[in-house]
């Protein structure tokens, strides 16, 4: 973990949705310094699924060693915004540093995106985060720090990012382009850089998001915080950076994340936007006239259908009672594609089953993906959370018992 220096003592920083989550991580590690924390967030009273209001927020803080400010702030509201800004002003005499944190998010493709979520992820990323930024940077503009900071990706303009959540992806990169343009027009007077994570981190959205079990595949919020930290100590010079969490920690000489990591040692899932997939940089060399150095898959001449029986028959060839015992699930696959159609994984009943059809008892999991990514996948050249991070793999269900199966997978590889 990176130690705190002392170096934010006074500062005032101004955090959107502050009040859980990455936000708050990033206030307490501030804190710690000393340093004032407006939380600029709207639950002022508990969420049924999420926990943390300002207030709550702002008791740790001030039990952390820092000054708070906690401000009732919908980033869509602009009069919200000013009044916030002048009570920090008014309480701290300036802003130092603003961290654009606030975000809305929906996984969901265009025709099942209702308006009223698009307007939501464009009004509270994008908008929230031009706004909120216009308002502080006359302040920000005063300050020896001048800092702005938002929570957004680099700007990947692979389709994969688009195709499955066209809407926030836009809204999230709206963020960015803020970045992209506030770094040229403000150089010298207020640095704007982008923080994203190299990996999911754990929050209470995550965990709505995933479902159960997903935390495993997580890092703490305490990665961001101190990517952060590592970032508010750097000159206004450093401006217009699009910066991973682990490669800037990296640099301050971190070696070891596993104590960023909710189950150390457990694979982690990658985050959106990041190119860390095989099949997208395969088609970008192709894309750019440059061959690929993958290997061909073998056997090439064997058709899909074949393929997924092939698989399907080498599965139902490893199963045992020990591992029916050990996971207990019933998994459905819909494949669409040449030949694709409805197949099944029993590993709850007897000693586990096999084969092209519906099974026996309702599935815990249903799978949907096309037939050529589904060989893929149990061959072990497509991991299935790559699969899913990219859209080429959907899952209904129990998220927990989808994870099991992905263990089961890596065990099998061998056999298949």
């Amino acid at each position: 973990m990176l130690p705190n220096t002392g170096k934010l003592a006074g500062a005032t920083v101004f955090i959107t949705g502050a009040s859980r989550g990455i936000g708050k991580a990033i206030a307490l590690k501030a804190a710690k310094d000393g340093a004032n924390i407006v939380i600029a967030a709207k639950t002022s009273n508990a969420h049924p699924k999420l926990p943390g209001t300002i207030y709550t927020a702002a008791e740790e803080i001030e039990a952390a060693g820092g000054k708070a400010l906690p401000c009732i702030v919908d980033v869509r509201d602009e009069q919200q915004i000013n009044n916030a800004v002048e009570q920090a002003v008014k309480k701290f005499g300036g802003i130092d540093i603003l961290v654009n944190n606030a975000s809305a998010i929906s996984l969901t493709n265009t025709l099942e995106t209702p308006m009223k979520k698009v307007d939501l992820m464009m009004n509270v990323n994008t908008r929230g985060t031009y706004l909120t930024s216009k308002v502080c940077i006359p302040y920000l503009k005063k300050s020896k720090i001048g800092h702005i900071l938002n929570l957004s990706p680099p700007l990947n303009l692979d389709p994969l990012w688009f195709k499955q959540h066209c809407a926030y992806t836009i809204a999230k990169y709206g963020m960015s382009m803020c970045v992209l343009g506030m770094a040229e027009e403000f150089k010298d007077e207020v640095a704007v850089n982008a923080l994203w994570p190299k990996t999911a981190i754990h929050t209470a959205a995550m965990d709505m998001l995933g479902g159960s079990g997903i935390e495993s595949q997580c890092r703490k919020v305490d990665i961001i915080a101190d990517a952060a930290y590592s970032i508010f100590k750097k000159p206004k010079t450093f401006t217009g950076n699009f910066i991973i969490d682990e490669n800037i920690l990296k640099e301050e000489g971190i070696k070891n994340f596993d104590a960023y990591a909710i189950k150390p040692g457990h694979p982690l899932l990658p985050d959106f936007f990041l190119d860390e997939f095989p099949d997208t940089i395969t088609q970008k060399t192709k894309s750019h006239g440059a061959a690929p150095q993958v290997k061909e898959e073998k056997p090439q001449s064997k058709s899909r259908s074949g393929a997924v029986e092939e698989t399907f028959r080498a599965v139902k060839n490893s199963l045992s009672d020990d591992i029916v015992k050990a996971i207990q699930a019933v998994y459905k696959f819909e494949l669409s594609g040449e030949d694709g159609g409805t197949w099944f994984l029993d590993l709850k009943n007897k000693s586990g089953n096999a084969g092209y059809g519906e099974p026996s008892d309702k599935a815990d999991v249903v799978m949907h993906m096309t037939t050529d990514d589904f060989v893929k996948m149990f061959s072990g050249t497509l991991k299935p959370t790559t699969a899913f991070m990219s859209g080429k793999l959907k899952i209904k269900g129990n998220m927990a018992l989808a994870i099991k199966l992905e263990k089961l997978m890596n065990q099998m590889h061998a056999k298949l």
